[in-house]
């Protein structure tokens, strides 16, 4: 004789949880569908609008042998305090900035550098950009390769803004050039134009985070 498998528990507790939610609304109020309706919305908690990823600080490690303000290799675990993702798995884009204290945060591209010294507090809470005490970004003319990058002065540096190179956001991102000359040179082949450190400004950054998707999830 053929016996029916026995139903399955969750879908049987779902249903009692759906009973007793609807016999806590039917004796608390006035049973009608606009009143269920509104009881059931009032249970459910919103989604929030803005949840931030916790992206802390690397320590300084003295046994690195570098010096305490020193670019330093990117950890693999590292996240990106402005929009999540891993620096390590774009090394060609990445940027960094060390505090006065040894700590160290590092970024997927120039861009979301930028974004972050616009608004320290905001991505790294109790801290400021005078506490910043370097900052580098990636050569872009220089593929990185084996366990080095090669880091650059970001404040010296040159970037290209409007070519055709697409970071990790699927956005220009700024590709950084530690020369004028090697910038410009990148930008006669994929276009755009060479700005120095000081003439990225924030109407120019927010409009390219605008467009990259570089969201604060």
């Amino acid at each position: 004789m053929h016996t029916a498998p026995a139903p399955s528990a969750a879908p049987r507790r779902r249903r009692l949880l759906t009973i007793g939610l609807l016999a806590g609304i039917a004796a608390s109020a006035p049973w009608s569908l606009p009143a269920a309706r509104n009881a059931l919305s009032s249970r459910i908690a919103p989604a929030p609008e803005d949840v931030c990823i916790v992206a802390p600080p690397t320590p300084y490690d003295p046994a690195s042998g570098l010096a305490p303000t020193a670019a330093r290799p990117i950890p693999a675990d590292a996240r990106c305090p402005v929009c999540g993702m891993f620096p390590a798995r774009s090394p060609q884009w990445a940027a960094q900035v060390i505090y006065d204290n040894g700590d160290a945060q590092f970024f997927d591209s120039p861009l979301s550098l930028f974004m972050y010294l616009q608004d320290v507090a905001r991505y790294s809470p109790g801290r400021s950009a005078d506490q910043i005490a370097a900052h580098y970004v990636t050569d872009a003319s220089m593929a990185p390769g084996g366990a080095s990058t090669p880091w650059i002065d970001a404040l010296s540096a040159y970037y290209v803004h409007g070519s055709s190179a697409k970071g990790p956001m699927r956005a220009g991102n700024l590709p950084a050039f530690a020369t004028r000359e090697a910038a410009q040179a990148f930008a006669s082949q994929r276009g755009g134009q060479v700005l120095a450190f000081g003439a990225i400004d924030a109407a120019l950054v927010d409009r390219l985070a605008g467009t990259g998707g570089h969201n604060h999830h």
